[in-house]
């Protein structure tokens, strides 16, 4: 995106405040055969299911179990599947104990383990979303405690030489997503939606953040003082490349990656991921506000692509934090 292009955004911005065989590369179409991943904490797993099925154990399509409920693995925090040369399909995933990783998806293998893990980091800060940067083999985790970090390798193929060489202050950081249009990428925080540019290759890979922010405006709290927005969720749109979902303090909002313009579709509060399916059915999941984990919910709801509520998956017991499409496309 040119400089010019991005001053006079900024402007319009401020003043609206928004695989291998297992699965296709391109996100599925519309039918019974268009799968979910969600991360659930109470059992503490990344689980898929087909969108159509009871969302029982027996149902599950695939699953990944860390083995445990605590440490630096606990409240599996973010799940995004990816397509490398290497490896074919790996998800990568984030929990808020501490620990970001890529774990290997093998075609017709319904469960993985920690002995699945092709890397593993621990950026600590509360992980929150986790991303890798197609044809370099970078990933950057966003902790919620204020800093995004960036892991290069010696080998794009080798995921084991993956180092720390930089970190981000960025506040309140819940989000990355690639961006394959303007080959950048996006990050959430507190108050502001920053696009960085990619640069170098190797150890020598780095992020810079371009000259301008989409504002994510401000909220009145309940003891009448004005704050930033805190930023939640931030997906692609499988229906337009040139879209963003992005979720905050204050609802829902798309993003459109050329002007910066936002656009409110929804004011409902708390909802912590929000995601567009190619055929134009959306779904979120918003914190119910109650029991231990108040940020979570039991059920998914789905929209319709005029987003009226049609149909809803509860498990009970349950405590979904992310749903995510099952595709390995970046928008």
């Amino acid at each position: 995106m040119r400089n010019r292009n991005l001053a006079i955004a900024l402007v319009s911005a401020a003043a609206a405040v928004a695989a291998s065989t297992l699965i296709a590369i391109t996100p599925a179409s519309a039918s019974a055969n268009y799968y979910l991943a969600t991360t659930e904490q109470v059992s503490n797993r990344v689980l898929v299911w087909n969108r159509n099925v009871s969302w029982t154990d027996a149902n599950l399509y695939w699953q990944f179990t860390p083995g445990t409920t605590g440490g630096t693995w606990q409240n599996l925090s973010d799940v995004k599947i990816r397509a490398t040369d290497a490896h074919g399909t790996i998800a990568l995933v984030a929990a808020s104990g501490g620990k970001a990783a890529i774990v290997d998806v093998k075609a017709g293998k319904k469960k993985a383990t920690t002995s699945d893990i092709l890397w593993q980091a621990t950026p600590g800060g509360n992980p929150h979303a986790i991303e890798r940067i197609p044809g370099n083999g970078s990933v950057v985790v966003a902790s919620s405690n204020g800093y995004l970090t960036l892991y290069s390798p010696t080998a794009v193929s080798k995921p084991s030489t993956l180092a720390k060489v930089q970190t981000i202050s960025l506040k309140g950081a819940h989000g990355v997503l690639y961006d394959p249009t303007h080959k950048y990428l996006w990050a959430i925080g507190e108050g502001r939606l920053v696009p960085y540019s990619i640069t170098g290759s190797g150890r020598s890979t780095r992020l810079t953040a371009r000259n301008g922010y989409i504002s994510l405006g401000t909220y009145r709290n309940s003891a009448g003082e004005t704050k930033p927005n805190l930023g939640h969720d931030l997906q692609a749109s499988y229906t337009s490349k040139s879209t963003l979902f992005i979720t905050h303090t204050s609802g829902v909002y798309s993003v459109d990656t050329w002007t910066f313009r936002t656009t409110k579709v929804s004011g409902t509060t708390r909802v912590k991921a929000y995601v567009n399916h190619s055929g134009g059915e959306r779904a979120w999941v918003r914190g119910d506000n109650t029991g231990r984990r108040t940020w979570g919910s039991p059920t998914v709801q789905f929209f319709n692509s005029a987003g009226t509520a049609t149909s809803t998956k509860t498990r009970s017991g349950a405590e979904f934090y992310k749903v995510r499409v099952w595709s390995t496309a970046f928008e």
